[in-house]
């Protein structure tokens, strides 16, 4: 590594961690309708949406109300991109003229945004106009994200009240996610992203004649502001085919360090949102230790791995290092490795490497940072409710230790909570492995695969592990395609969201409604060290143990055989 890798490392650090404290109080006072310096700009308009909407801001709703109304509000967003997508050949904004999608194709994008997973089984800038950019995707990162906050602050708030029978209201935490937690900070990005050289107009495509004498056209369109959200709101869905390894998406190393900084920014930040909400920030400290555990021992992995010379090019007449193949020169195998860990670390996706062409230890990190369940920081939201389930399922492993009744933060932990963790757990392997297995198994859905043995293998198992996991990314050599994998893959992410979005709401009101008993000393800590390593083993055991034998079967069996 060069001084300038270390240097990239440092301020990658320093730009999510240094602002997290003070961004997670922010977004704390913001959700419970506090005064904050936004407030005389944006509360007027709050209120305004509240009068169209026809919502009453004082009227809070159950777990089933608020439930029902998240499901109502996914599902009229689907339909609306759904057609867009279909009729975007009719549609205005299309200087291309490109046609509509294909009706399973149209489906697997509505699907993945409105999951948050932004898989893209299509290169944006020959198949996607401009209105279905913006009115379509661009409007699903912004509230995809948005849902994803809803209910972790609906979560909290179930861990913070006592005897209560409501979370909130749905809509009030949607608007106010959307206007105060991700439209300034966006606009903030899309404003440094243009000054970096990244595009944002409504302008056909450029026309222009090479050196050689042929014609060339160069793709343009509003970029700046959806890879602004697409990365602030862990969406991770390109404009362009290649994501932000294009040079308009991703330009230089500035944008390539606000870019992949801003991946976890805001996960980052609201694990410090949830101590405001239970009153004790140690509770934040010991979740953001661990977080930043696995994320750190999965990034030296990768990054030892990424450095080691190509075993089959050992050779004295060969000078090689660490290898290039798939990776952009401009930013080198550390800022390579660096935004793979971080976009599937944080359920985002977006690529500036091909992961195809990555190492295989590389290449198993990335697909383990998802199958623990994307909740090494992960999306906006949903990182940290998917780490409060490690940590209750921590606290009721450490009442079986002891010989006690499980309780976290006052809270006893009785029959109906574990049975709602136990059916978290069953999400990841049934996308995973009950739906890759049914893809692996026919020959038609396994031809997608473009290398034989065990890397083929990786190619499929980690396409439905995205799905599942709502990340988004991919091993570029999948043909993803077809009929069946838009319809499989958009399954998976369908379960991957909602598999756990109902339950976590579940389990928000049914903790709401319990009495709180005061911490004695007899009582298990849950914000030590102790209590921190109890959290990174539950979260590998659980998390990580239940793919070990489909790791075997592609990465780990890849990496032996080509002789690292």
């Amino acid at each position: 590594m060069h001084s300038y890798d270390i240097a990239l490392l440092v301020a990658f650090f320093a730009l999510v961690l240094v602002p997290a404290p003070l961004l997670g109080r922010f977004y704390y006072k913001v959700m419970e309708g506090q005064r904050t310096w936004l407030s005389p700009v944006l509360v007027p308009v709050e209120q305004a949406c509240y009068r169209l909407a026809g919502v009453r801001s004082s009227q809070e709703q159950n777990w089933r109300q608020y439930s029902l109304a998240l499901l109502a509000f996914n599902l009229v967003g689907f339909l609306l991109l759904f057609a867009v997508l279909l009729l975007q050949g009719y549609l205005p904004l299309n200087p291309q003229h490109l046609p509509g999608q294909e009706w399973s194709l149209a489906f697997n994008t509505a699907v993945s945004f409105v999951t948050n997973t932004n898989w893209q089984a299509y290169s944006g800038e020959a198949s996607v106009s401009y209105l279905s950019q913006m009115l379509g995707l661009t409007v699903q990162n912004f509230v995809s994200a948005a849902t994803g906050l809803a209910v972790l602050v609906a979560l909290c708030r179930g861990i913070a009240r006592r005897s209560a029978t409501t979370l909130g209201n749905f809509w009030v935490d949607m608007t106010r996610a959307t206007l105060y937690g991700l439209l300034p900070l966006c606009l903030l990005l899309a404003l440094l992203l243009v000054w970096q050289g990244v595009p944002q107009t409504l302008a056909d495509y450029a026309h222009a004649v090479t050196l050689q004498g042929s014609e060339q056209t160069i793709p343009l369109g509003p970029a700046a502001s959806q890879i602004a959200i697409k990365q602030l709101g862990t969406n991770g869905g390109g404009f362009f085919g290649v994501n932000s390894a294009h040079p308009f998406e991703n330009p230089t190393a500035w944008s390539n360090l606000f870019e992949v900084a801003s991946i976890i920014l805001i996960p980052a930040a609201l694990v410090f949102t949830f101590g405001h909400y239970v009153k004790d920030l140690r509770q934040s400290r010991a979740i953001l230790a661990c977080m930043l555990a696995l994320f750190l021992v999965g990034g030296s992995t990768a990054l030892w791995s990424e450095h080691q010379p190509n075993p089959a090019l050992d050779s004295a007449q060969v000078q090689h290092s660490a290898p290039m193949e798939g990776k952009e020169s401009r930013f080198g195998t550390t800022g390579s490795v660096l935004w793979t860990v971080t976009t599937t670390a944080a359920s985002n996706g977006s690529v500036n490497a091909m992961h195809d062409s990555l190492n295989p230890l590389t290449g198993m990190v990335a697909m383990v940072n998802m199958m623990v369940g994307e909740v090494i920081f992960g999306g906006v939201g949903a990182g940290l409710y998917g780490m409060l389930l490690f940590v209750l399922i921590a606290v009721f492993l450490a009442g079986l230790m002891i010989g006690r009744t499980p309780e976290y933060l006052g809270k006893k932990l009785q029959a109906r909570e574990v049975q709602l963790l136990v059916a978290t757990l069953l999400v990841m392997p049934v996308g995973v492995l009950v739906l890759g297995a049914i893809a692996a198994s026919l020959p038609g859905p396994a031809a997608a695969v473009s290398n034989p043995g065990a890397h083929g293998f990786s190619q499929l198992l980690y396409a439905y592990t995205s799905g599942a996991a709502n990340n988004g990314s991919a091993f570029a050599g999948f043909g993803a395609g077809t009929v069946f994998h838009n319809l499989m893959i958009g399954l998976a992410m369908l379960i991957g969201r909602f598999g756990y979005i109902l339950p976590v709401l579940a389990l928000a009101g049914s903790l709401a409604a319990k009495k709180s008993a005061p911490q004695g000393l007899n009582s298990f800590p849950t914000h030590g060290p102790l209590f921190t390593g109890l959290l990174l083993v539950t979260i590998l055991l659980v998390g990580g143990l239940t793919f070990l034998p489909a790791l075997a079967l592609g990465p780990i069996a890849e990496h032996l055989s080509l002789g690292f």
